[in-house]
């Protein structure tokens, strides 16, 4: 990879930032014609497609966030002057070509964009056919601005291909690709492993837990549940399951209140045996599979447990390996749940929702990783590079 100096890749964020700003018409335009397009019936995917004044202007916010920070390339790692003389040093390097592949978001087409060009890498942008008319305009900014910096456009591509072109493409993909990170669900990452010949990055799927323990501050839990639930169904940082132990004081009455104050807000509920001899009017859970499913809809699973361990052992089987919380007010129980749970997030008395780069201070985001190599999280500017060793010698030979 040709490494552009920070000052030129500043520049062309710069001229994103105006052509973003400046032409907002062209832009809500090309997104009115993919809403005019979409089949409303999937409410989530419909909410994730809308482009307005208020997203644009966090489209921009994303690019002057990536401008401000440190360039990531060419950062050392760590240095060593070896006994026989060799000068190794281990720095910080491009991955070369990433292509994502994701639904629905045309705001991924930015901010995926910015971090990849920043980090110095080829991106090639494989985003869902409901959103073309966005996508193909704000690839269009792209490569506005990056004429405007005498750069090519390859640096930022935009693939418009169906399911057979897609899988054709990943089996030969007539260029390097380095990285592939797929944003969906579990059909999306599965096609994508099975046609892959490089590295893949899985991201998206969330199923995300919440376990009240019996030394909650019950008000607290019912906040941070509606927020975790209500905010925002569409993202994959939203809670779909709910654990509450049973020694809770007033569990029942609490289940009760917890199970009106959801439907109050629209979210439909299962049970599981436990749950149900309380919430007796509630449907039961019949298939198991549902404790594993990502809903992205006002849908909601409550289940009992007797103990913390009980918990955590039904996160980590089912969970997509997300975000867990756990609601208490004892610090050991805390850290007992939030080392055993196998996610990338865990939190103690706060709302799932903040597993995203902004809120955790990452800033712009390619995707939140639920892979454990090379990074597991919010994958953000820093995490789009990987490593290579500078070594230096003066004749040295191996005995």
């Amino acid at each position: 990879m040709k490494l552009i100096r920070t000052e030129i890749k500043n520049n062309v964020l710069d001229t994103m930032v105006r052509i973003l700003d400046e032409n907002r018409a062209e832009l809500l335009e090309a997104n009115k014609k993919d809403l005019d397009l979409f089949n409303k019936d999937d409410q989530a995917l419909y909410e994730r497609l809308i482009v307005d004044d208020k997203k644009i202007d966090e489209m921009i916010a994303a690019v002057k966030k990536v401008r401000s920070q440190e360039d990531p390339v060419g950062k050392e790692i760590s240095h060593q002057d070896l006994p026989n003389g060799l000068n190794v040093t281990n720095r910080t390097a491009p991955f070369g070509t990433i292509m994502i592949i994701y639904e629905s978001r045309p705001d991924v087409t930015i901010e995926a964009a910015v971090l990849a060009f920043k980090a110095n890498n080829t991106i090639l942008l494989k985003g869902g056919k409901e959103a073309l008319h966005s996508n193909t305009v704000l690839v269009d900014f792209w490569h506005r601005a990056l004429k405007e910096n005498e750069l090519s456009t390859d640096y930022i591509q935009l693939l418009n291909m169906n399911r057979e072109e897609t899988q054709a493409f990943l089996k030969n993909p007539g260029q390097k690709l380095d990285l592939i990170v797929p944003r969906g669900g579990e059909r999306l990452i599965a096609f994508v492993k099975e046609h892959a010949k490089c590295a893949v990055l899985v991201s998206g799927r969330g199923n995300n837990f919440l376990y009240v323990d019996e030394q909650a501050d019950w008000e607290m839990s019912m906040k941070v549940i509606l927020n975790a639930k209500t905010a925002k169904i569409s993202a994959c940082n939203a809670l779909d399951k709910i654990l509450i132990n049973s020694d809770l004081d007033g569990y029942q009455q609490k289940m009760v209140d917890l199970a009106n104050i959801l439907k109050s807000n629209g979210v439909s509920l299962l049970v599981d045996e436990e749950a149900k001899k309380v919430l007796t009017e509630e449907p039961l859970i019949q298939d198991p599979s549902v404790w594993k499913e990502e809903f992205l809809a006002m849908k909601c699973c409550i289940g009992t447990v007797s103990k913390t361990d009980d918990a955590i052992d039904t996160i980590n089987k089912h969970s997509g390996g997300h975000s867990a919380t756990i609601m208490t007010k004892n610090k050991d129980t805390a850290q007992r749940f939030m080392e055993q749970v196998d996610c990338a997030a865990v939190y103690q008395n706060a709302s799932t929702r903040f597993t995203d780069g902004g809120q955790m201070g990452v800033g712009a985001e390619l995707a939140i990783s639920t892979d454990k190599l090379h990074h597991r999280g919010p994958l953000g500017l820093n995490e789009l590079v990987t490593n290579k060793y500078y070594v230096f010698g003066e004749g040295q030979v191996r005995e």
